[in-house]
């Protein structure tokens, strides 16, 4: 479709967050008689229905009144080879890794476990409105690229990398530094930048990588431009105290990263749950982000996150599932459980409204992968990514909406009572990427 073809109007309620809450009052933008514009797999017009409509006369039209759309969600912390440990419950975080995670993740050396592992978790976050994820990929090449082989096919935005570690873990799961530079180095060629995938140099954590593991990472980073990075950072108290005991040399868990360059603007920090006094200001100044967690932070017992140290203290924070660590591919749980984790917390917490809890699933997930000026919002210029959430007929969140006197009431009983039933079509680039068919659309 060429910019002269007058594009398709979409024409029900809709919610986003061109701006950051946490900073700006009035940073949700809503429309309860709302229309996007489409044209060539982008944003053309975001607004008041009729005046979209009285701009773009001749744009096809569809009515999706009954339900409301919002930007396609971001999942900043997920783990594709853990899809079948969900819900293995009743562990902290070293034994969960060395009773369930470590041997499922040994499994994808069979390739073709792997790639149907890949293509599982590819439709369960289309199914939930995902749109956009940065994925731990597995420690075994071949299975990565087919995740972002099965990405490419499902049409999603993945960030994703080789894992990376050398010691610590299973002997299975480990590579020399010299192989995982050549792997990794690879799959870069093969899939960065090609399509809708970006890699990410990916040490699993601190414990599991040597500093020549550390090294190998650095080197990738500077070699090829665009790359980003992720790992996990103060997860748990034990797995703080080990990584202490391995590297004496490091004042905090942060300053192994800084070592060796990897604390950027590209780079995500997973959990960050128990920080240290200086590792907050720090991430700030070098504009890393940390991916909150907080159904995985609770599974597990590591703690609560303090989300307002963090905001206040200037750091980038979005959300991630942590599959199979958290208890599902849902963002909208996600968001609810942050809600109710910062009504608990006690240092002090961060009372969530509407606003800031769709920012932190879309947005601030853009944000967090320096994707934000492809996605993240309905802003004209980007692409038309986004999640058509519909709930169903007779359904609580249906009884609420009824009601609802306004469109932050709304979005608050989206969080608070949708998921995945609710999904009924899902959008990357302007192409459908998951569909419910029904009678009445």
């Amino acid at each position: 479709m060429s910019l002269g073809v007058p594009g398709e109007i979409l024409r029900a309620p809709l919610l986003h967050t061109p701006r950051n809450p946490f900073l700006e009052s009035g940073a949700l933008e809503s429309y309860p008689d709302g229309a996007l514009l489409l044209r060539a797999g982008k944003i053309a017009a975001c607004g008041d229905y009729n005046e979209v409509r009285a701009a773009h006369p001749d744009a096809a039209y569809r009515d999706l009144r009954g339900g409301f759309l919002l930007p396609g969600l971001i999942d900043t912390h997920i783990h594709f080879p853990q899809l079948r440990i969900l819900g293995s419950l009743g562990q902290e975080l070293m034994e969960w890794l060395e009773q369930f995670a470590l041997p499922e993740e040994a499994r994808m050396a069979e390739l073709s476990y792997a790639s149907d592992t890949a293509h599982r978790f590819l439709h369960a976050l289309a199914s939930h409105g995902t749109t956009t994820a940065m994925v731990f990929g597995a420690h075994f090449a071949p299975a990565t690229a087919a995740l972002f082989e099965a990405a490419e096919v499902a049409g999603l935005r993945i960030v994703s990398g080789l894992v990376l570690s050398d010691r610590g873990l299973l002997p299975e799961l480990h590579q020399t530094p010299e192989t995982a530079y050549r792997d990794s180095g690879e799959l870069i060629r093969r899939f960065h930048g090609k399509g809708r995938s970006r890699y990410a140099v990916t040490p699993r954590f601190a414990i599991s990588a040597s500093e020549a593991m550390l090294e190998v990472c650095q080197t990738l980073m500077q070699e090829e431009e665009g790359l980003r990075f992720q790992t996990h950072l103060n997860e748990n108290r034990s797995e703080i105290e080990i990584v202490a005991r391995l590297f004496p040399w490091a004042e905090d868990y942060l300053a192994i990263y800084e070592r060796y360059g990897l604390t950027a603007r590209r780079a995500v920090m997973a959990h960050n749950v128990h920080p240290r006094p200086g590792e907050l200001e720090r991430l700030a100044a070098g504009g890393t982000a940390v991916a909150h967690c907080p159904s995985s932070n609770a599974a597990l017992g590591s703690g609560i996150f303090p989300l307002r140290r963090h905001i206040e203290a200037g750091v980038r924070c979005s959300l991630g599932t942590d599959v199979g660590g958290g208890t599902g591919f849902g963002m909208l749980k996600e968001g609810l459980q942050a809600y109710m984790l910062q009504r608990l917390a006690l240092n002090p917490g961060a009372p969530l409204n509407a606003a800031q809890l769709l920012y932190l699933a879309t947005r601030a997930g853009a944000e967090a992968i320096h994707l934000e000026d492809e996605v993240g919002d309905f802003s004209p210029g980007k692409s038309a990514d986004f999640v058509y959430l519909r709930p169903p007929a007779g359904s609580p969140l249906a009884a609420v909406v009824e009601r609802a006197e306004s469109m932050e009431r709304i979005l608050a009983a989206l969080f608070t009572l949708g998921d995945s039933s609710c999904v009924r079509e899902v959008r990357v680039g302007g192409t459908a990427v998951y569909c419910v068919k029904s009678d009445d659309d």
